[in-house]
């Protein structure tokens, strides 16, 4: 495979291939991958006295987002008391009550403790469900599945290096028959597994892909043609999501640890990722070897370093680290409008009903209108003194939010 660097990730269309609900949230950002929901249901306020609905008591910390299938919930944490262990948990979607929950234990000398350059710990890898099987990627603990009931199905080894600065943050995606999981932190490789064995079906490794902390996305071609796209540092590739061999690089100005996912509209991706001011860059998915020259749209000066983008009616949308957000023109990549929200910021922004929620670490949830003005509607927060750091789910009238201690439910009394 060829050796370079690069950027960011996107949306995977026919991911989803079991009895999933159109309700259901079941995956990083949403059933396809947009952190769009047309859910009109949702509160635009709340507080601890008014419209949680329940708040569950999680086993540890976590940077993972919840995902919701049918009537349960599903989150990792993690805790150290005894060894450090990872824990899928799953919770009653009604009632807030944990149905049960699953230790694992991690196999290798893994980085992700708090403090120094592990902030996000050893959760951050979101599950994602096919309505049959929920799949979490434990890093050095390998790529398990488990049944709905908490029964584990079949378990793969990924490696135990540690060979990424901030550990394991990459979540698993789903095509057809196939969990595609990154594994950069374990054996620089990205890898295929046959979704009811574990069978692997492929495996392509690269010495950059170390610095890569991205989710892999399924988009289709001109032709209609599913690739995989995944970002390593300063460089986007196109791949065949079958065999997992290379078909198209494009070099991009972005961050060397690449964290953001792409968004998508009519066969043209948008990256918007990279530190202190980073890069955004639009480009066309396709073509073969070198499309860096072809396939560029634009490319413009700022970027998200961990927050993803959302693209909604023609604009990009997100929230930097620092809690500056932004309003680009997706036709022409010019910034429309940029306004400072308090404290920082890691999860990624999410569109529900013309609506903009983005969720701080330590400052509360802000809800700002989904145009160029981007007028704050309201500031919610709840007593809870840890930090909120995963992406929120929704799902039939629920939005579900995870801090550090407590898995939330927000819904209209």
């Amino acid at each position: 495979m060829r050796s370079h660097r690069a950027g960011w990730l996107l949306l995977f269309s026919s991911v989803c291939v079991g009895p999933l609900a159109a309700s259901d949230w079941p995956s990083f950002r949403g059933p396809n991958g947009s952190g769009i929901s047309e859910d009109d249901k949702i509160p635009t306020e709340w507080s601890e006295k008014k419209n949680v609905k329940w708040k569950a008591e999680l086993p540890g910390a976590g940077m993972s987002s919840p995902i919701v299938v049918g009537n349960r919930v599903f989150v990792t944490c993690w805790t150290s008391e005894g060894g450090v262990k990872r824990h899928l948990v799953c919770v009653d979607r009604g009632k807030g009550n944990i149905l049960w929950s699953k230790p694992v234990a991690t196999a290798g000398n893994e980085r992700g403790g708090r403090g120094g350059f592990g902030f996000h710990g050893f959760a951050s890898n979101t599950p994602v469900s096919d309505g049959e099987r929920v799949y979490v990627f434990f890093a050095s603990s390998g790529v398990i599945a488990f049944d709905m009931e908490g029964k584990e199905v079949w378990k793969q080894s990924v490696g135990t290096g540690s060979s990424a600065m901030f550990g394991s943050a990459s979540s698993p995606i789903l095509w057809k028959d196939l969990v595609i999981v990154t594994a950069c932190n374990e054996s620089r490789s990205i890898r295929a597994f046959d979704r009811k064995t574990g069978k692997e079906v492929w495996k392509e490794n690269d010495l950059n892909l170390g610095a890569s902390y991205s989710t892999p996305s399924i988009l289709k071609n001109k032709d209609g043609e599913d690739e995989l796209l995944v970002s390593v540092s300063n460089e986007i590739w196109g791949m065949n999501p079958a065999n997992g061999k290379l078909k198209w690089f494009l070099s991009a100005r972005l961050s060397p640890a690449a964290c953001t996912i792409l968004v998508s509209d009519a066969g043209v991706a948008y990256c918007v990722g990279g530190d202190r001011p980073g890069t955004r860059t639009a480009f066309k998915v396709g073509g073969k070897g070198d499309v860096s020259s072809s396939n560029v749209v634009w490319t413009k000066s700022g970027g998200s370093y961990v927050g993803s983008a959302v693209l909604f009616k023609g604009h990009l949308y997100w929230v930097d680290q620092r809690g500056i957000a932004h309003c680009v023109d997706a036709k022409t990549g010019e910034e429309v409008e940029s306004k400072r929200l308090g404290g920082g910021f890691y999860a990624s922004m999410v569109v529900i009903k013309d609506k903009l929620y983005a969720v701080s670490r330590d400052s509360g949830v802000y809800v700002l209108e989904a145009n160029s003005k981007m007028k704050e509607i309201a500031h919610n927060k709840l007593g809870d003194s840890s930090e909120f750091n995963g992406s929120p789910a929704v799902s039939e009238g629920r939005l579900f939010l995870r801090s550090d201690k407590y898995l939330y439910c927000i819904a209209a009394e």
